[in-house]
């Protein structure tokens, strides 16, 4: 996997994978995730696309700069990435975090981006009280102290019973972010208010929220997918985490928004 200097510094892992000369996907995940929540996707994306996913700033094995972090720095990042690997122009699917970024890049790099894929995620936080009892949280016991409730949003008890391996596996990749990191996104989020972002981003744009998602509620999604022109909305019988709660439409929802002429 190549790292790529986002011009700052900070060193992004990068993975390259997938088609040879077929259109290019870029994926990015939630906050404390790292390229990996993308494997119940990568084997059906692989056959049609070359995917493009990274470790953002302060997870995973990219670099962890000192914050606070901004949705400006992290589109930067992905621009960054683009021009180090000579890709013009890609599909945009993110998740949670990945949609706020996507956002970001609609509005002020329209032409470097295809279809966007906005999935699981909001574009304004009107409280932000819940960002400063996590930090609070995070600060005093580490990212142990909220990993029990962070889990309990991003996938439903259902799904947790059913199938433990998943939530034991999604649960550990939380655990291990960077600690420095994961509190200098919270930044980010303290402050998200992109609404007026919305109504500029021209690129075709397919919104996906989860029924039962606690953190970027169903809501959410439907108010993107309004201020979007033309945006279309698809809904899963998921919490926060979709893709990996219902990997299979999921995925049919991505392959069938970017084939659609």
């Amino acid at each position: 996997m190549p790292m790529i200097d986002a011009g700052d510094g900070c060193l992004l892992n990068v993975s390259v994978d997938g088609r040879d000369g077929g259109p290019t996907l870029m994926m990015s995940n939630s906050l404390g995730c790292t390229m990996q929540m993308w494997e119940p996707q990568m084997a059906a994306l692989a056959k049609e696309f070359r995917v493009i996913r990274y470790d953002r700033r302060g997870h995973g094995k990219s670099s962890v700069p000192s914050g606070p972090y901004s949705m400006d720095r992290f589109g930067r990042d992905v621009l960054a990435i683009l021009d180090d690997l000579n890709i013009e122009k890609a599909h945009w699917c993110g998740l949670s975090m990945g949609g706020m970024v996507g956002q970001w890049l609609g509005a002020n790099a329209p032409q470097r981006f295809g279809k966007l894929i906005l999935s699981n995620t909001t574009c304004y936080y009107p409280d932000p009280t819940n960002w400063i009892n996590r930090i609070k949280a995070v600060n005093e016991g580490g990212i142990a102290a909220v990993a029990d409730t962070v889990i309990a949003g991003w996938l439903t008890a259902d799904f947790r019973e059913r199938d433990p391996a998943a939530t034991e596996s999604m649960k550990a990749m939380l655990k291990a972010s960077p600690q420095q990191g994961y509190l200098a996104c919270f930044e980010a989020l303290k402050t998200l208010d992109q609404r007026a972002l919305l109504p500029t981003i021209t690129n075709p744009t397919l919104v996906i929220a989860g029924r039962h998602d606690p953190a970027t509620p169903l809501a959410a999604g439907e108010f993107i997918r309004s201020q979007i022109p033309k945006a279309s909305l698809t809904i899963l019988d998921a919490a926060h985490i979709s893709n990996v709660e219902q990997p299979h439409a999921f995925t049919d929802a991505v392959i069938g928004f970017l084939n659609q002429r």
